[in-house]
């Protein structure tokens, strides 16, 4: 009887994990729809945070590279008054990228919904 109480438990704490990072995580980040994304970018900070082979595969027109690898030491290139636009190949690096941020005081913050894996507009590839 002892293992199901210990399994409830273990279960419980991960769920509770789960919710309090998503309520962190809608606090952080906007995300946004292709189409919105495509409306603020132009005046924001665009970032990639995939790896370097992935990124010269083919990326947003006109992002930069900050692969989540180095993010912590390569973050302070990106300006805290200005908009961050932010996105990955699904949403899982770009979402933890913005939380590493908001806990460093940056306040705009925004995601593309769905990654690059769902973007159709343009794309530079090397």
């Amino acid at each position: 009887m002892s293992n199901y109480y210990v399994s409830g438990a273990v279960l419980l704490i991960l769920i509770l994990y789960i919710v309090i990072t998503m309520v962190r995580l809608r606090k952080a980040v906007t995300n946004l729809t292709q189409e919105q994304f495509i409306e603020g970018y132009r005046k924001a900070q665009l970032v990639d945070v995939r790896e370097p082979k992935d990124y010269e595969a083919g990326h947003i027109l006109g992002a930069r590279n900050i692969p989540y690898s180095q993010f912590r030491q390569r973050y302070k290139e990106i300006r805290p008054d200005k908009p961050v636009y932010l996105y990955d190949q699904n949403t899982g690096k770009s979402s933890r990228a913005a939380l590493f941020l908001k806990k460093k005081d940056y306040t705009q913050l925004y995601q593309l919904q769905g990654g690059f894996r769902t973007w159709t507009g343009k794309v530079k590839s090397k």
